[in-house]
């Protein structure tokens, strides 16, 4: 069965449809009480602000304040976590990231003397999925499209240890993650949908190996190397960053994954890499960056820059073990490849690989989409800002068997170099599913407003 997306940016920017955040509505917003009062202050209202269609922040939180004891959360503004919306008329949650912000506040002492965080009332519940489009709709392998869990009834996890056991095995479960977790290994399950729910965050690694049908949500995972390569466990100074592990790796034959609203950042070797078979994926409305750090050591080191590679399609030029020329087909919408990205935006070998409405903006890009040996990509509606090689072939043998293709529809702003198209192998100029592409004008709004966990 495929799905059709009908989610635009005008759609996003007007909040017509709340869904394509996590499904939150005008009628069915998470509440944002007042009583955002200090221990001894009194309750602050919340303001209304007409003219975005949101709600505003309530009086009584600025920047760095904390909300008071009585009321919901507005989790410091400063750092953008979750407060009242005020978005074109989305409700219900802001972006993540620096100075994201709804309706302006007052003064911590317009709300009374900060208390204790109060706890949001819905970090236990399950938040509605934007609608699922691309590769991981696709028939084959066994399943017709990507279920995760399905309707099972959530597990809630707060440590580590308890989300390594509730996504191991092939059971069908849905996981609810909360809170900061500490660094280690996650091994995920065949048939799991494991959703961040109030700023949850992994850190370490997580695994997909020779599993099938998974779903990752709303969450945002750390890799080992957050400033510095050598805080993986795995680390080796004589090879450099690529010794240790990504922040994500979907491998060996891996099928039908779905990431969506998702910050993928300081994966030692790569954030999020797709690799020997691994097939029918979809990643949307995701984040990808890199903590500063300089990692000119080792075998692997492009000088300054350091090894801060992004996404890898495709592990081996030869793939004796795996069929990566019949894998690796993955679809990439309404992503950001943020700050201090360097190469592999992706780079591709051998998938049929389409990318639409995604937003490149890192200073330190060298390139951004890379197509290798016997790589199909197809560009549609992205806007690259600021960025250098856009698009380009890995060399001009691989130029023989690859090929991009990229119409008008992309956006080019103050870029360098390569935009690439063309090349000796068959192109891919239509996915076999439905999709909506929204107007590129306004995809780098869209984009940076609503990217990353929600």
């Amino acid at each position: 069965m495929q799905h059709r997306l009908t989610l635009t940016a005008s759609a996003f920017l007007s909040g017509s449809l709340c869904a394509g955040l996590i499904g939150c509505s005008s009628d069915d917003a998470p509440p944002f009480d007042a009583g955002l009062s200090g221990s001894g202050g009194t309750a602050a209202a919340p303001t209304p602000d007409p003219s975005t269609g949101g709600t505003g922040a309530p009086t009584g939180v600025s920047g760095g304040g904390a909300p008071g004891t009585g009321g919901a959360p507005a989790s410091n503004a400063g750092e953008g976590n979750v407060i009242p919306v005020g978005i074109s008329g989305a409700s219900g949650v802001m972006p993540d990231g620096p100075g994201a912000s709804g309706g302006a506040g007052g003064s911590e002492s317009s709300g009374g003397a900060a208390g204790a965080p109060a706890e949001p009332a819905d970090c236990d519940t399950l938040p509605e999925a934007s609608p699922l489009v691309g590769w991981a709709t696709v028939e084959g392998r066994g399943l017709s499209t990507t279920t995760g869990g399905g309707d099972n009834t959530p597990v809630i996890v707060s440590t580590l240890a308890e989300l390594q056991d509730a996504v191991e095995g092939d059971e069908p479960r849905v996981v609810l993650v909360r809170g900061t977790l500490e660094p280690g290994d996650i091994e995920v399950g065949s048939n799991k949908t494991i959703v961040g729910t109030c700023g949850a965050e992994v850190h370490g690694h997580l695994e997909l190996s020779e599993v099938q049908n998974v779903i990752v949500r709303n969450l945002t995972i750390v890799g080992y190397a957050e400033g510095d390569c050598a805080l993986d466990p795995d680390f080796d100074d004589g090879e450099g960053c690529s010794s240790g592990g990504d922040a994500v790796s979907i491998e060996r034959n891996t099928h039908h994954v779905w990431f969506d609203h998702c910050a993928v950042r300081d994966g030692t070797d790569g954030n999020l890499d797709i690799t020997n078979g691994a097939d029918l994926v979809t990643v949307s409305w995701t984040t990808f960056s890199y903590t500063p750090r300089t990692d000119d050591v080792g075998s692997d080191s492009t000088g300054a820059a350091g090894h801060r590679f992004s996404n890898l399609i495709g592990g081996t030029d030869e793939p004796d073990d795996f069929d990566d020329a019949a894998a690796l087909n993955v679809t990439w919408h309404h992503n950001w490849w943020a700050d201090n990205v360097v190469e592999r935006q992706p780079r591709v070998r051998f998938g049929q690989n389409h990318l639409f409405n995604n937003y490149w903006d890192s200073a330190t890009t060298n390139y951004c989409v890379r197509a290798g040996i016997q790589a199909r990509i197809l560009l549609e509606g992205n806007v690259f800002e600021g960025v250098d090689d856009p698009h380009e072939f890995n060399n001009e043998d691989d130029q023989l068997t690859a090929n991009i293709t990229a119409d008008a529809s992309n956006v080019y702003i103050q870029t360098t170099s390569d935009r690439a198209t063309g090349g000796g192998g068959p192109a891919f100029t239509a996915a076999p599913y439905d999709y909506t592409l929204d107007d590129a004008a306004l995809v780098a709004d869209a984009v940076q407003a609503g990217a990353g966990p929600r």
